[in-house]
């Protein structure tokens, strides 16, 4: 895959801030992929794009796009356009006057707008709507005619600058199907903004999960979820169980793991993957709720009282409480019965297949 945007250690500090905002960021996002900048508030996620847009410059290293170092070129020279949380559309105007603003901006003939306005009024099922103004729309369809606008003229790079996060629960997933469509439609390289988990894992071809201005794992959705890197992104990332552990042996890359949360009982998982923990360091497993089953009292790894079970319609939460205290997630399928649960001690089951385990 061709590179659409390269990134080569760019690091920004702010005046006034002893922290960097960026630290040494290096990274590829390919053409015609939908790529996620995900983290926490602060992780340097939203400055990474304002670097990439043209609307700040990076104290050291450089930003490429489509092959064409940016140096200090300004937005309106750069072949990407951005979709900020706010929309700005012109209230004045009607829905296609907001999508042929940048194209007369830009010079184009009068016949090639209208052509144009007319495929993103039809790409983004607007049809019965180009004649009504911002305030006549929804929030879902203010969306769509910001997503027109930028679209119109056909950038390199679309970039996305949290766009969703002013939507009601239900658009928001709606929408969140809208531009995934709308990116394969296109083949335009997509760069989202979000600080939300599932919406990430939802349309992303790839994921950088970032932290203090530094990228902590960069991969597909899959990987990133089944395979975090480090503590951080899996407890970023998802929910997931955190067992503490001590490392009995080693074997290639995995290991035999004598876990701390079972009292006086003896317990030992053999774990696929240790990630280099030596032999007697501390260490934590990390597992996936959906991974961990309900087994009988006499074969179970682990024991436990469920105080709760959270009922969602299509799976069901149980909250395990294990001997030394240790909390214990298990997501089942809606149709266990939850009465017959809570209140009471049951067994739980993994695999070590399943299991990742981090040193602490």
């Amino acid at each position: 895959m061709e590179t659409a945007i390269a990134i080569s250690g760019v690091r920004k500090t702010f005046r006034g801030s002893s922290l960097a905002a960026l630290d040494g960021v290096s990274l590829n996002i390919l053409k015609n992929e939908f790529f996620t900048l995900l983290g926490p508030s602060g992780c340097g996620k939203t400055t990474l794009l304002r670097m990439i847009a043209g609307f700040e410059n990076p104290d050291e290293g450089g930003i490429a796009i489509d092959g064409i170092v940016m140096g200090s070129t300004p937005p309106n020279l750069r072949p990407v356009n951005t979709v900020f949380q706010s929309y700005a559309l012109f209230p004045h105007m009607s829905v296609t006057q907001n999508i042929a603003f940048a194209l007369e901006m830009l010079g184009r003939p009068r016949d090639a707008i209208r052509r144009r306005v007319a495929e993103m009024i039809r790409l983004l099922r607007l049809e019965g709507l180009s004649e009504r103004t911002p305030a006549q729309l929804s929030g879902g369809q203010q969306q769509r005619v910001a997503l027109g606008r930028a679209l119109a003229p056909e950038p390199k790079v679309l970039l996305l600058d949290e766009p969703l996060s002013a939507l009601d629960l239900k658009l928001r997933k709606e929408m969140q199907i809208e531009l995934k469509r709308l990116q394969m439609a296109t083949g335009i390289t997509f760069v989202f903004v979000t600080h939300d988990q599932e919406e990430a894992l939802r349309m992303s071809d790839r994921i950088a999960v970032m932290r203090d201005g530094k990228l902590m794992q960069v991969g597909r959705s899959t990987e990133i979820y089944e395979r975090p890197a480090n503590l951080f992104v899996a407890e970023f990332i998802g929910d997931a169980n955190f067992l503490p552990a001590v490392c009995v042996e080693r074997n290639g890359v995995g290991g035999r793991f004598r876990l701390s949360c079972c009292g006086e009982a003896v317990v030992e998982l053999i774990v696929a993957d240790a990630n280099n923990i030596a032999t007697g360091a501390k260490a934590v497993l990390v597992v996936r709720p959906e991974r961990v089953s309900l087994a009988p009292l006499q074969s179970a790894l682990l024991h436990g009282e469920v105080p709760e079970a959270i009922y969602s319609g299509s799976d069901l939460m149980l909250h395990a409480r294990l001997v030394d205290g240790t909390l214990l997630r298990v997501r089942l399928s809606g149709a266990v019965d939850v009465p017959e649960l809570v209140g009471r001690n049951a067994g739980f089951a993994m695999t070590g297949e399943a299991v990742r385990a981090f040193a602490v």
